[in-house]
């Protein structure tokens, strides 16, 4: 018996998928059929997959041709599947050529021509072509921008400077100095204006009937806050907060795990977020505007937003903002956030559990690497995940698959987006512990 080995993504099967794997079970006796995992794409770099990895095997499962289906999920297995299930022949679309040639150690490597004139991508991009307008002059606007180039179907169709400043930073082609040209020729607007600016930009994209990506905190009280939602929902249009570390591989998997229980019952969460700015104070942003948001998600997503007690101590320097430190109280749990521009301080987040503890070493809010910690070290794990654009990139695809596949996940819930406006307002009112 001859058995034949194959892989791929199967995302959105078409004609060439089932032509492809037609000719692979002509090779043999018995196809196997190696279907990539979510986590394994992302690594790969294909992030805008369309389907889920349950989806994808019932794509090959429902051709029939597959003998058997198993699931790739890391660099190198294919040598191990190769060796574990005696495979003869391993075969793969043309567009792979001499890609595999160092598998004809293991077996024979066959490549297959692909079908010409049809494939996943352009599914994609045909199905979820999105043109996105950004407002903002900051360097996060000109990453944004950047990132939008790495999803399918989406464009950047232009950038309204809600500042003359950081000019230098963008392409001339794409200004644009009229809110309304830029309305006009966008289906979906990312602000990353200052706060004191979002309520009035927003309700004027969804007066125009644009989907809304916004930098957290999206307003500055509650009251507007509402308001927008009402009017996004009356619309039937998307208002999200843009935090880039909520959409993040690794953040993403270290809240699966604690939340799993993976360090028993959660005691404390400690997050620290600080960076140093110019010299004069006038140019810096708020520290809670720049930080809060992100300091406060990891408290909130894993304790709740139910605190019983809250303490808030802020330093000034000509009467600016440049530190604030947050203490909560829960029921069984305590928390805090340091955040600060123009302090200085090790930016990790630490989560205590009364089995163990997750470290994020700094700079915690956009890493690739966190290790879960034991009282004996021997036990210690260490988890390595790709996060490319420090996850704006999947915040991208988030925000288009709510828009265009009517996905009802939100990566920050309203709740927690409200409860950080209002802790926002709180220290603009001068609610403080003194």
């Amino acid at each position: 018996m001859t058995t034949v080995i194959t892989y791929g993504t199967y995302d959105l099967m078409h004609r060439g998928h089932v032509r492809l794997l037609e000719r692979a079970k002509a090779l043999g006796d018995y196809l196997i059929v190696g279907v990539t995992s979510d986590n394994f794409d992302k690594e790969r770099g294909k992030i805008n997959v369309s389907q889920t990895l349950l989806e994808r095997v019932e794509n090959v499962k429902s051709t029939g041709l597959a003998d058997k289906i198993i699931v790739e999920e890391y660099e190198g297995q294919k040598i191990d599947d190769i060796i574990k299930y005696k495979v003869d022949i391993f075969t793969v679309g043309s567009d792979w050529m001499g890609k595999f040639d160092y598998l004809n150690e293991y077996c024979k490597v066959v490549y297959l021509d692909r079908t010409k004139g049809i494939s996943s991508t352009e599914i994609r991009s045909d199905n979820n072509s999105l043109s996105i307008g950004v407002i903002g002059n900051n360097r996060l606007a000109s990453k944004f921008i950047k990132e939008c180039s790495f999803v399918n179907g989406v464009s950047t169709s232009g950038l309204y400077l809600d500042e003359n400043k950081n000019r230098e930073m963008f392409d001339d082609n794409l200004l644009t100095y009229d809110l309304n040209e830029l309305f006009n020729k966008s289906d979906s607007i990312y602000i990353v204006s200052q706060p004191n600016s979002h309520y009035e930009q927003i309700k004027l994209a969804l007066e125009h009937k644009k989907h809304v990506l916004c930098e957290t905190p999206i307003t500055t009280n509650v009251k507007q806050y509402d308001e927008l939602l009402k009017l996004a929902d009356n619309k039937n249009l998307i208002l999200l907060d843009s935090l880039k570390t909520a959409y993040s591989v690794a953040y993403q998997r270290l809240l699966l795990l604690v939340k799993g229980g993976i360090i028993g019952e959660i005691a404390s969460v400690d997050a620290v977020c600080t960076s140093l700015k110019s010299a004069n104070p006038a140019s810096w942003d708020s520290s809670f505007d720049s930080w809060g948001p992100t300091a406060l998600l990891p408290i909130f997503q894993l304790l709740g937003i139910d605190y019983s007690d809250i303490s808030i101590y802020i330093k000034k320097e000509n009467n600016y903002d440049t530190f604030t430190k947050i203490a909560f109280k829960y029921h069984n749990a305590v928390a805090s956030i340091k955040v600060g521009n123009g302090v200085k301080s090790e930016g990790e987040l630490i989560i205590s559990g009364t089995k163990g503890y997750a470290y994020v070493p700094a700079p915690w809010w956009k890493t690739e690497y966190f290790e879960i910690r034991f009282e004996d070290p021997n036990e210690n794990k260490k988890y390595y995940f790709k996060n490319d654009g420090e996850g704006i990139r999947y915040e991208i695809i988030a925000f288009l698959d709510l828009i265009k596949n009517n996905t009802n996940y939100y990566y920050i819930s309203r709740d927690i987006s409200r409860k950080i406006i209002e802790i926002r307002e709180k220290i603009n009112n001068g609610m403080l512990n003194d």
